[in-house]
């Protein structure tokens, strides 16, 4: 490698690789027998395993990395004389919000290298794409984000304008699309929530309290959760879809120590709750209805006509059978009534 690479574009393995792979006209994928037969029956084939990462290098900011602000004053042994504590979210401008946009950046780079690979291989999206996210060895605060699935193309002449993305596996778009819907992009909702552990959390927790709700940490659980779920439909609504089938949904949740009353030597402690959701945003099509085929009518006029020989036939022979003519006749007359 030269190392002239510059982040723009597809990194230069990467280039490579695809291009060996239209030269050779050979493909690799993930997929299952099952995956790959349903995917042909909706009139799509693979083009070949596609890939995208990106390794980010996340920084402290200020105290205890700063992100995990409860945002709750500070009063006295355990908060007793100061207001409820409320849940400080990410996506209503907490601290925590630089960092789930930096979690976000990471994840989409990854995806839209991703999907540059599939569009070098001639595809038109992406199945069964995962995300995952984790530590780069031996680098404190680094992490890597790596999505991974089968790029496929459509065997009609019709091509989507941007390649889609989605978690859906092999027989789960087959059976998108036999329902009249369209994957549109693979989507992540993400949600980091800061509650300090007050005076009401302090008496609900301890031991003699008995069997109760914790309410403050129901509270902080609830609205990191449909924070996240807004983020999830909010990007489906810019990204022009109808709905969302969500594919995992995850909640991390650990204690932190409380920056704002660690500044005043005091031992009192905050929760934090990491909510992360992943779908596929979805459109509905509609295909131009076939005209009504015109339902066959065998014209009766022929066959009165050859019954009617036949019965004339049979008359005017030796040998005649009078059931067989008295058969005719009755049908011939029940052709007759139809008009």
């Amino acid at each position: 490698m030269s190392g002239e690479w510059t982040s723009a574009g597809l990194p230069p393995v990467a280039a490579a690789r695809t291009a060996e792979a239209r030269r050779s006209g050979t493909w690799s994928s993930a997929l299952s027998t099952g995956e790959f037969a349903a995917i042909r029956s909706v009139g799509f084939e693979p083009v070949g395993q596609v890939m995208g990462s990106a390794v980010y290098h996340v920084s402290r900011s200020g105290t205890y990395w700063g992100y995990y602000d409860c945002g709750h004053g500070y009063a006295g042994l355990m908060g007793r004389f100061d207001r409820v504590a409320n849940v400080a979210l990410s996506g209503q401008g907490a601290a925590s919000r630089a960092l789930v946009q930096v979690l976000m950046d990471a994840r989409h780079k990854a995806l839209e290298r991703m999907v540059a690979e599939c569009a070098a291989l001639g595809g038109d999206g992406v199945v069964a794409a995962n995300l995952t996210m984790a530590p780069f060895p031996a680098q404190p605060n680094c992490l890597e984000f790596q999505v991974i699935g089968t790029a496929v193309r459509a065997q009609g002449p019709v091509r989507p304008r941007r390649p889609f993305t989605t978690h859906l596996d092999g027989q789960g778009f087959a059976k998108l699309l036999t329902s009249g819907w369209v994957p549109v992009e693979l989507l992540v909702g993400i949600s980091i929530g800061v509650r300090h552990d007050d005076w009401g959390v302090y008496q609900q927790r301890r031991l003699s309290a008995g069997n109760q709700e914790v309410v403050g940490w129901s509270e902080l659980v609830n609205a990191t959760r449909h924070d996240a779920r807004a983020q999830l439909t909010r990007q489906a609504r810019d990204a022009g879809a109808q709905g969302v089938v969500l594919g995992s949904s995850d909640l991390r949740v650990w204690g932190e120590p409380c920056i704002r009353a660690k500044n005043n030597n005091s031992e009192q402690e905050d929760h934090v709750a990491e909510a992360t959701l992943v779908g596929s945003a979805i459109a509905s099509f509609t295909v131009t209805e076939r005209p009504a085929r015109t339902l066959s009518v065998m014209p009766l006029d022929s066959r009165r006509k050859r019954l009617r020989q036949r019965i004339q036939r049979e008359l005017g022979s030796y040998g005649t059978d009078p059931y067989e003519v008295r058969r005719m006749m009755t049908e011939l007359s029940e052709l007759d009534g139809t008009e």
